[in-house]
């Protein structure tokens, strides 16, 4: 908090604290140094509740800048998680249960399981949960495939989405890709089909179940304007934290006008009363 918050309201109220299971932010870490993750805790972590260390890049990090990671994102209270491509690559070689207990060992706190590049028959997948559940790991599952010319229907991935969280997932990402576009919901310039969106949600299945891959500002404005501000989004890069966090409050005009005109109202402009700007020269701003 600073002293801005003494002076302006939060013109889209009702964002949820944390902690917090709605209203999620999960960032993509693609091979954030110490340093760099550092800063951005510092200025973010109150924004922030997942931080997926994408992909396999945590095979690749030295064995102290991985686990100094971990630690720091755990201290900052963040849920910490590689990428569900290096879950697969486990799986390929029959080790699942053995990465399981590795992550928990690195002190991982949740694990993504995903079939984005390979075949994950569902009782393997519903296996996958379980064993990730008893090894004590928070499970995020995501459904959708990588490569637009693997194509799946949205009814099957609507079952299987239910199909999850039956199994007991805490939350399950839809497929959006670090690029946003011609993946899953998006078309190729990145717009949010949705016709598709609707079929995804049929049977009413909440949107607080769901993290919805957005690494684009236009996606994560249409999520914001279509299921408020405490929609989960995820595939967030580090530098957009602040910025996506300013979209969720109505403090970017994107949002502020999509905010005015659902009031038909407008901000008035007028100058402060002599009682208005004593009250500011009391605030106390070091």
């Amino acid at each position: 908090m600073n002293c801005w918050h003494d002076l302006l309201e939060i013109p889209m109220p009702g964002r949820l604290p944390k902690p917090r299971h709605t209203g999620l932010t999960m960032v993509i870490d693609k091979g954030l140094g110490l340093t760099e993750l550092q800063e951005l805790l510092d200025s973010a972590s109150g924004y922030i509740d997942m931080i997926k260390l994408g992909f396999g890049t945590s095979l690749l990090y030295p064995d102290r800048v991985l686990r100094d990671k971990i630690a720091a994102i755990r201290q900052a209270g963040i849920l910490v998680f590689p990428g569900g491509t290096f879950f697969e690559i486990a799986y390929l070689q029959k080790k699942a249960a053995n990465y399981c207990r590795l992550l928990v060992k690195y002190g991982f706190t949740a694990i993504e399981i995903s079939d984005g590049t390979i075949e994950l028959p569902p009782a393997e997948r519903r296996k996958a949960i379980k064993i990730a559940k008893e090894a004590g790991l928070e499970v995020i599952t995501e459904i959708g495939k990588k490569d637009p010319r693997d194509k799946v229907s949205m009814s099957f991935l609507r079952e299987q989405l239910e199909e999850d969280l039956a199994a007991g997932a805490y939350k399950v990402i839809v497929e959006g890709r670090e690029s946003g576009k011609g993946v899953m919901l998006y078309d190729q310039q990145g717009e949010l089909k949705q016709e598709e969106l609707e079929t995804l949600l049929k049977n009413r299945i909440s949107p607080d179940h769901i993290i919805w891959e957005a690494p684009l500002k236009n996606q994560q404005q249409r999520l914001i304007s279509l299921f408020g501000c405490n929609v989960n989004l995820g595939n967030i890069a580090p530098q957009e934290t602040l910025a996506l966090e300013a979209l969720r409050l109505g403090l970017r005009g994107d949002t502020l006008r999509s905010l005015l005109q659902r009031q038909k109202s407008v901000i008035p402009l007028s100058f402060p009363s002599q009682e208005e700007k004593y009250s500011m020269s009391q605030l106390s701003i070091p």
